[in-house]
């Protein structure tokens, strides 16, 4: 069955009523993808809306909306879509507020580059920020001779204005709606990470659980290297081998976040130039003789794995997990700063020497708070 029908809640739900059985929805993620996602899920059994990037089959031959409908529909019974996450209605607010925060940012970025632009192109040097001050506003246009250039600037300077004063307000909306969400108190204790990284941590994020490990946060934020190999096996003496040969690096992968990647990369920056253990973290990998892109990038990748991993645990700060001893069962280790173990009802770790114990052997807690220095 196909037909069209026009874009309105009504028409749509009179269309998914009149559809007898178990009813499954794709469409690709797009302006109204949100909107469409919260109005069928109640209706119908599952909702998938797809990553468009990655349908390679609406790609060849002709392209037109029957065409793609009926081509998206063989991907969904083959189970061949990727989805795009839709689900946490609880930050919607916030999510609103951080794209305003955002937007309003990059525009105020891109009226003081078109200003400091408008100089430059009159040979007036313009270094600092004091091109941009209002008490030395009148001297700098008085370097404009021409009058038509003059007058844009000074529709620039009403531009930056006006965005300074939205961007205080954004910023103030985006404080106050974070501090509802219990996530916020527990990321502010990690180093560097300040009210703003927070709010737009848990507006981007949504939720940590989305991500099964710390390796699927790195694909969305953009961290993770892209490799290619091929020949990996081969028969040597009538036995299959798999090659010693390394899979070749082609960089970071291009499908990602771009918010959370400039957020990520600019914590690594702040935080390497700081005096905690992160910092030294960072020095001593500058140490091994690793580049300094490369070792902000590890940075970069180290904090966000702290960040997935206080916030999907709840683990405080103080605790980070060190190694992991198997012996038998596995046993997660957990290092405090602080001189003594504190025993937290959400942790399910302890600290145990691992030459005291044995495979199959039964931890004892007084040697493994005795053994802690």
């Amino acid at each position: 069955m196909e037909s069209v029908i026009e874009t309105k809640a009504v028409t749509i739900l009179e269309c998914i009523r009149g559809i007898r059985g178990n009813l499954w929805v794709a469409f690709e993620e797009g302006t109204s993808a949100a909107w469409l996602y919260d109005l069928l899920k109640p209706h119908v059994a599952q909702v998938i809306v797809c990553d468009p990037r990655k349908n390679a089959l609406l790609k060849t031959g002709n392209k037109n909306d029957r065409v793609d409908a009926r081509k998206l529909s063989d991907l969904l019974r083959a189970g061949l879509l990727t989805p795009v996450y839709h689900g946490e209605s609880g930050v919607r607010t916030l999510r609103e507020l951080s794209r305003s925060y955002l937007t309003v940012t990059k525009d105020l970025t891109r009226v003081m580059n078109r200003l400091k632009a408008l100089y430059r192109s009159w040979a007036i040097p313009c270094a600092g920020e004091k091109v941009y001050s209002p008490r030395h506003r009148s001297a700098w246009l008085e370097k404009l001779s021409e009058v038509g250039v003059r007058r844009r600037a000074e529709q620039l300077y009403q531009q930056l204005d006006m965005l300074l004063q939205i961007r205080r307000e954004a910023r103030r909306e985006l404080l106050t709606e974070s501090r509802k969400h219990p996530a916020q108190e527990l990321l502010r204790q990690i180093p560097r990470l300040g009210p703003i990284r927070v709010a737009l941590v848990i507006a981007l994020l949504q939720t940590p659980h989305r991500f099964r490990t710390k390796r699927q946060l790195w694909a969305y934020c953009g961290l993770a290297l892209q490799t290619r190999s091929s020949g990996e096996y081969r028969f040597t003496g009538g036995q299959l081998q798999h090659s010693q040969k390394l899979p070749a690096l082609r960089g970071l992968n291009i499908n990602h976040n771009h918010d959370l990647k400039n957020l990520f990369k600019s914590l690594a920056t702040h935080v390497s130039t700081s005096s905690g253990p992160l910092g030294d973290f960072y020095r001593s990998l500058l140490a091994k003789g690793m580049k300094p892109a490369m070792a902000r990038l590890t940075l970069a990748r180290k904090m966000a794995a702290i960040v997935l991993t206080i916030w999907k645990k709840a683990v405080p700060p103080a605790a980070r997990i060190e190694q992991t001893v198997t012996v038998g069962v596995p046993i997660a280790a957990v290092c405090c700063e602080r001189t003594r173990l504190q025993l937290r009802p959400f942790l399910h770790w302890c600290v145990c020497p691992k030459e005291s114990m044995a495979p199959g052997g039964r931890l004892n807690i007084g040697e493994a708070l005795g053994a802690l220095p």
